[in-house]
């Protein structure tokens, strides 16, 4: 029996066209193993030459696995092959951590207290008031809307 998107029920797990799906695994493609080898060779560039702002002194261990990181980007960028996977695998755990977590402070932060003040103001945008005595939920437009013929082949 096909439900929702098309997919089927498995043994009475849900549809999974209507949530997300945590047990999936997404294919991720990371990026080369040069290119990480570079990025991190410019953080570790930062961290170690940031103290010049302040009139501090450079931090020389972080230069030295800078170098480290651009050698081996240079030379044999395949040696970072492991660090670049254990990164993405680190990112990946971080979208699914970070991710639920920005999304419920937007929600509580931003539509919240829209809805609050809403409803303070007494503001109901859908007017889905229920009206048992109403003989129908319809409303008459006027001027009517579209055409219906506008509908039709709309691309």
């Amino acid at each position: 029996m096909a439900v929702g998107g098309g997919t089927r029920y498995k043994r009475g797990m849900p549809d999974q066209s209507v949530h997300e799906v945590f047990q999936s695994r997404e294919s991720v493609k990371s990026s080369s193993d040069r290119a990480f080898g570079f990025v991190f060779t410019a953080v570790f560039a930062i961290i170690g030459l940031a103290p010049l702002v302040g009139g501090g002194a450079v931090r020389g261990w972080s230069l030295a696995i800078g170098a480290l990181f651009a050698a081996l980007s240079l030379l044999r960028p395949r040696t970072l092959a492991p660090l670049n996977r254990l990164w993405t695998r680190f990112g990946l755990l971080l979208h699914h951590i970070v991710n639920p977590v920005v999304m419920g402070v937007m929600f509580f932060l931003v539509v919240t207290p829209i809805g609050l003040m809403m409803r303070a103001l007494g503001k109901r945008p859908l007017n889905i008031d229920l009206d048992p005595d109403a003989e129908s939920y319809w409303i008459e437009r006027k001027p009517p809307g579209p055409a219906p013929e506008t509908m039709k082949q709309q691309f």
